[in-house]
């Protein structure tokens, strides 16, 4: 669906104001659109992971982790698939008012892709450079978007998500560095753009963040004394069809959480980057910027 199709249906949990900031700035902030009840459930839930990390020493399919990580003082720096690991947050993408929410934004019927936990530790939590999201799994068209669910307060210091207002109608810019995969932005390409317009994502828990796939976004390093649990799901409409293989694989990629499965799907004319085989494994956006590229 184009924004002007999905303009046709009327909004149903967000105001047109937010839809109309969506489609011309590329991300939206919902105030406390979570509530307590959740937020306590999907913190439970969380610290489950941390204690079950603490036996983790290489990261795998599932936790990614920091290079000082160990069981006396775990350091995650990512859950891969949350909602294969613990009921409640795939009953979040079904039950909670997050499905609606996107539906209001990329039409009546929304398809689940995938989501993570990035945690961002306390006292040196790693940033995470200026990039796109959609060169990572590219689609038939740009409607897939990414919500963010603060579990804890999230200010200035634990290093919030920030995104480039517009970006997502400029050009794709590379995310190759001499011939390899490196997950950002290079220098070069970044003068292109105004970083000084950048707006950095704050909330109290149970805020959520949305940005576009095609929007340039990143964080700073965490050097609080807090950490910045944030839960990432990305969803899309559903006559968006990926064309390479999902980099977080789940059992769930592809289910419809709200309307209807496509008859046909949806092709958007500009291209788009095309990222390296992820066959041969994929742990975290952190491993990759901080690696030698792929």
């Amino acid at each position: 669906m184009t924004p002007e199709d999905i303009a046709k249906y009327p909004v149903l949990t967000i105001t047109q104001a937010q839809r109309d900031a969506y489609f011309r700035d590329g991300y939206l902030v919902i105030e406390r659109a979570i509530s307590p009840d959740w937020l306590t459930k999907l913190r439970a839930a969380a610290d489950g992971f941390v204690e079950q990390s603490r036996k983790v020493t290489k990261a795998d399919k599932v936790f990614d982790i920091e290079r000082d990580h160990s069981a006396e003082n775990p350091r995650l720096r990512r859950v891969s698939s949350p909602q294969d690991q613990h009921p409640v947050f795939w009953d979040l993408a079904m039950h909670s008012p997050l499905g609606d929410i996107v539906a209001d934004l990329v039409g009546p019927d929304v398809k689940f892709h995938h989501s993570k936990i990035n945690f961002k530790w306390k006292l040196g939590g790693e940033e995470v450079k200026w990039h796109y999201d959609i060169c990572s799994w590219p689609h038939t068209n740009y409607s897939p978007l990414t919500v963010g669910v603060y579990l804890d307060d999230c200010d200035m210091a634990q290093g919030p998500l920030g995104v480039i207002p517009g970006s997502h109608e400029l050009d794709l810019f590379n995310q190759y560095e001499n011939g390899k995969w490196v997950g950002y932005i290079p220098e070069a390409d970044l003068k292109r753009l105004d970083l000084g317009s950048a707006k950095y994502l704050t909330g109290a828990a149970g805020t959520i963040t949305i940005h576009n796939s095609r929007t340039v976004h990143g964080s700073k390093a965490n050097l609080s004394n807090v950490g910045r649990p944030l839960l990432l799901y990305t969803f899309s409409s559903a006559d968006a069809y990926p064309y390479t293989a999902n980099p977080i694989p789940s059992p769930k990629a592809g289910a419809i959480v709200r309307g209807k499965a496509a008859t046909y799907a949806h092709h958007d004319p500009r291209p788009c980057l095309m990222p390296p085989d992820w066959s041969a494994g994929y742990t975290s956006i952190f491993a990759v910027q901080q690696g030698a590229g792929m």
